[in-house]
């Protein structure tokens, strides 16, 4: 595997979406308003390939930020050292501007389900995903960014709130936090709280990027509003809404949109990057 030949030292505060294959050619040949990319560390763990020489390409133009999914920073047991040093040698390879993760868990035992699954958040929660990104961080050698769920229920046993949670873990190892607006929106319906509130008492400050995606709606057994976070449709109006309000209080972010599922054509995609610019170029003027 060869050095990438270049290297971008932080994104800029710009849209960014997720990188997917189809889309190589009219990337490289009009990318837009689009400034830096997103990869899955998953998709490239393996020994060149077309993936990895695209990779490169991109990287030459592009900063990209490398975003984990399967290391279950929540998990009661070990961090996977297989999984982990392989996430080094794409980190060491690829340099990337910026390496995230999500609170969540994904694994017991030896077993991996293809799954987020929320945490309670109490003291001993905190202390348990703090020593997980010690780990990572130490590995890997360069700060994570850890993401906020997306929730469908409440633990009884939590004893703090969720943005507590954040920023008690961040003040500990020293992480930054990836602030995803529709997992924000996504948990406040589903749980009938205030979005609003929830980034008043978000500490913005150490955010080093946002997230914005799609959600499905849907009802639960009682007939109230179930909102899926499905990363498979456009952003919708009030996470835009919400996120404008992020980008009043907390300044310019590199912003990316996700669409994982049912995957448009570029068009469509580049569609979103450019609203997200419209919106940071408005908040700089």
């Amino acid at each position: 595997m060869l050095d990438a030949t270049h290297h971008f030292d932080r994104l800029p505060d710009a849209p960014g979406v997720g990188y997917k294959p189809q889309h190589f050619t009219e990337i490289m040949e009009n990318a837009g308003a689009v400034e830096w990319l997103e990869i899955h560390a998953e998709n490239y763990m393996g020994d060149g390939g077309r993936p990895l020489a695209q990779l490169r390409h991109l990287s030459e133009r592009f900063a990209i930020s490398v975003h984990g999914v399967g290391l279950s920073i929540g998990g009661e047991g070990r961090l996977d050292a297989d999984h982990l040093a392989r996430l080094k040698h794409l980190c060491a390879w690829l340099k990337p501007a910026s390496f995230s993760e999500h609170l969540a868990w994904s694994t017991h035992d030896t077993a991996f389900l293809n799954d987020l699954l929320p945490l309670p958040y109490t003291p001993a929660t905190v202390a348990r995903v703090a020593d997980h990104i010690d780990e990572v961080q130490e590995t890997v050698r360069r700060q994570m960014l850890l993401e906020n769920p997306s929730s469908y229920l409440a633990f009884d046993e939590s004893t703090l709130e969720e943005t507590e949670f954040l920023r008690d873990v961040a003040k500990r190892t020293g992480c930054g936090l990836l602030l995803d607006v529709n997992n924000v929106f996504v948990s406040a319906t589903n749980l009938a709280t205030d979005p609003i509130s929830y980034i008043d008492a978000y500490p913005l400050d150490l955010v080093g990027e946002i997230h914005l995606g799609g959600h499905d709606e849907d009802e639960d057994d009682h007939g109230a509003p179930l909102l899926i976070d499905s990363h498979g449709r456009e952003v919708a109006d009030p996470v835009w809404t919400l996120f404008e309000y992020v980008i009043a209080n907390g300044g310019l972010r590199p912003t990316l949109i996700e669409w994982d599922n049912d995957v448009p054509e570029w068009p469509v995609l580049s569609a979103e990057a450019d609203r997200a610019a419209a919106i940071l170029q408005k908040a700089t003027a």
